[in-house]
Order: structure tokens, then C-alpha cells, then sequence
């Protein structure tokens, strides 16, 4: 089984590793929405809005994507400043501290380029607001001078599309959120989308894998791009090791177990998690911070990266009064589901909705 679990070097963690380096990456990123795999609707409504804003030669509406780690949001903002031909910047959130980093930023876009926030449900307050009048009037308002001389100007910016990206969407402010005319959600990808993807990496990278390896690597890797295709660089190595020239079923399942992944893409300390509550807690409920301190993570952490996909698959449900972990999650664990547990949980949750109901 794997040995480290530091929840930064998570093999099935939706955030890029400490190893993964941008360049490893961008050699598999898809340039053009043709070569881009899934969220099939959106793709057909993107081709419409980027054909549209280029034949009236304007600037395309401010776009919001929200939605997990890893899915396609970086990727998919390059590609759509690549099908309209036009420039694109790229910018954290959180690295926008001030107005004058905004004011440098803003007055440096050629017109119809792309500007990418990624994180921008952590923007400054400041920084944010100052973002309103841009947005809507392509004019950036700014103060020169302090105390009673200080005055405002109004300064004009080049019309560009701003592309914001978040895995908080609840984070974002309303006045945020309702100046974006495009507002997308990716969803988590299917085992056969994630399929082609891997198989599309492999011929990137010069790697064989066959059918069904291919098809093992997606069902366990959460939905999620970036985890396929890690997954199907640490199976080269097992490959290497095994002296194959090709990723064979066979290797691949020997290789995730090794990674501590099961079937599902659970791994350790999902496990870990879930025995908690099972165990030292009779399946729950139970508070998340009596889980951090009963599992040694950090509650933030848990909230924020286990606990999404472990209600995603339905092996966790959330209440008022804390967590409890489904029938479904004592069927994977092996464990004796009890009745009671249930019947108890379900009276919990009656209540939860009665309350709010109130």
C-alpha cells in the first residue's frame, strides 16, 4: 500500500502535486475545442458564443466556470483565447493584492484578449470591486493624490473577455457572479470520456496501454482528468519496472493497489475517514472537527478535498448535527451495516429538513 499520506502528494488529489510541473502538463492540455474531450453541451454552446462575438468582431461575454480541481477550467479558458485569436493573460486571485497591480494588469490587455482569474472567489474586497465598473463599462475608476487634493479619474480599458474560475461558486458575491454572461459548471467526467482522454495522453507520451488497462485507470480516477493522467504516468513506471512495453490490465490493477487506489478511487485516508465515523462512531453523526482530531487531518482539508467526493459517490451525507456515512460506504468497507444505524440517520436527516422547514 502506499506509504505517505500527506494529503499533498495524494495520488488521487484533484489539485496539481508537488512533482507535477505546469510543463508536464500543458504537453497533454488540448489546444482547440475540437481536441478538447467532454462537457459535450457546453462545447456546443461555446462554438455558437465564440462564432457569434468573432463575425461582430466584439469582445466575447465574461465567462464564470466553477466546479472541482482538475476538470478543465485552466484548459478550457486557453482554448477559447485560442479559437478567437486573441491574446491571453493569466492571474491568481489571491496575487491581486492591490489597485495598482489591477490598474498595471488591466491597461496591459490588447483589445478582445482573454483575462484569466483563476481562484477568483478569493479576491481582494478592494480589488473586486474596483473590478465592477470594468467589467460593465470598460473603465477602470482609480485616485491620484491623497488627503484633500486626491482626485478620480476614470481610465479607459481596452474591451476584453474576463474568464474567472473557481471550485467555490457559493464563495463568489452576488455583484460578482451577475456581471458574467456565461456561467458554466463542469461536470465530472464519465469512465468512457475519461477512457478516450487517457488514450489520447498515451499516444502523446509514446506510452501502449491497452482496452481495458485504459478502462481500469478511468473508473478510478473520480471523475477527473488530471488524476487519469497521473495515474497513467505512474503506471509507466510500473510497466518499466515489469519489463512491458505495454500497460496491461494485469499491471495496471497491481499498480494501483500498490498506490493504496481501490476500485472506486478511494484511497487511504478516504478510508481512514470513513472507518472513523463507522467505528469510533457508530456510523454517526458526528462533528468534523471530532473527525480531524479522531483521523489526525486537518478539518479544513477534510471539508474541502475528502469530503466532496466521498457525498459525491453517496458515502457520506452531511447534517446539522455532523456527518453519517451511508449503507453504501459500510458495503465497501466490508463492514456490517446495522439497521438501527439507519433508521436513526434517517430520523436525523427528517428532522434536519423539518427544521429548515420552520
Amino acid at each position: 500500500m502506499q506509504e505517505d499520506n500527506n494529503s499533498e502528494n495524494r495520488y488521487v488529489s484533484m489539485e496539481i502535486i508537488e512533482n507535477e510541473t505546469s510543463d508536464g502538463e500543458n504537453v497533454l492540455r488540448p489546444l482547440t475545442l475540437n481536441e478538447f474531450i467532454g462537457q459535450e453541451d457546453f462545447k456546443h454552446n461555446l462554438r455558437i458564443y465564440i462564432q457569434a462575438a468573432k463575425e461582430r468582431n466584439e469582445s466575447l461575454d465574461h465567462v464564470l466556470l466553477y466546479g472541482p480541481p482538475g476538470i478543465g477550467k485552466t484548459t478550457l479558458s486557453r482554448i477559447i483565447s485560442y479559437e478567437l485569436a486573441v491574446d491571453f493573460k493569466i492571474v491568481s486571485g489571491p496575487s491581486l493584492t492591490n489597485l495598482s497591480e489591477l490598474a498595471s494588469l488591466l491597461t496591459s490587455l490588447s483589445p478582445h484578449s482573454v483575462l484569466f482569474i483563476d481562484e477568483i472567489h478569493r479576491l481582494n474586497h478592494v480589488v473586486e470591486e474596483a473590478l465592477y465598473p470594468v467589467m460593465e463599462d470598460f473603465m477602470f475608476d482609480m485616485f491620484i493624490g491623497k488627503g484633500p487634493a486626491a482626485r478620480s479619474i476614470r481610465l479607459p480599458i481596452n474591451k476584453f473577455t474576463l474568464i474567472g474560475a473557481t471550485t467555490k461558486a457559493g464563495n463568489i458575491s452576488s455583484p460578482l457572479r451577475d456581471r458574467f454572461g456565461i456561467i458554466k459548471r463542469l461536470d465530472l467526467y464519465t469512465p468512457e470520456e475519461l477512457k478516450t482522454i487517457i488514450k489520447r495522453s498515451a499516444r502523446i507520451l509514446d506510452i501502449r496501454i491497452d482496452e481495458d488497462a485504459a478502462l481500469e485507470l478511468a473508473v478510478r480516477s473520480r471523475g477527473t482528468p488530471r488524476i487519469a493522467n497521473r495515474f497513467l504516468k505512474r503506471m509507466r513506471d510500473f510497466a518499466q519496472h515489469e519489463n512491458s512495453d505495454t500497460i496491461t490490465l494485469k499491471i495496471a490493477q497491481y499498480a494501483l493497489s500498490r498506490l493504496g487506489v481501490d476500485n472506486l478511487g478511494l484511497d487511504d485516508i478516504d478510508r481512514v475517514i470513513l472507518t472513523t465515523i463507522i467505528e469510533k462512531y457508530g456510523g454517526g453523526p458526528v462533528g468534523l472537527e471530532t473527525i480531524a482530531a479522531a483521523s489526525g487531518e486537518e478539518s479544513v482539508t477534510i471539508e474541502d478535498v475528502y469530503e466532496p467526493y466521498l457525498m459525491q459517490i453517496g458515502f457520506i451525507a452531511r447534517t446539522q448535527r455532523g456527518r453519517t456515512c451511508t449503507k453504501l460506504a459500510y458495503e465497501h468497507l466490508n463492514i456490517p451495516f446495522n439497521a438501527t444505524t439507519e433508521e436513526y440517520n434517517l430520523l436525523t436527516w427528517k428532522q434536519d429538513d423539518s427544521e429548515k422547514n420552520d
